[in-house]
């Protein structure tokens, strides 16, 4: 299934989810820092959702109340509703 989901106070624009049961496929986010979100992209795939939430949940950036590995944590919390 897919999620595209769309990121608030934080520089990327659009997040696309791809998962089966409880297994993160895919992860693409279109802007912001494009090395980090590849790399993050590439640490969760394959990860169960539930870990990826645990992990990125609560980071933040710089002076920010969130980031974007929150963000897509707040994107796996709506997956994780509807798995």
């Amino acid at each position: 299934m897919t999620l595209h989901f769309k990121p608030k106070g934080v520089c990327s624009r659009n997040m696309i989810v791809n998962w089966e049961a409880d297994t993160i496929l895919s992860v693409e986010i279109e802007g912001g820092c494009s090395g980090n979100l590849q790399g993050i992209s590439r640490l969760v795939a394959g990860m169960k959702i539930k870990d990826a939430i645990e992990r990125l949940e609560g980071i933040r950036c710089g002076g920010k109340k969130t980031s974007c590995p929150d963000q897509l944590a707040k994107a796996l919390r709506e997956v994780k509703v509807s798995v």
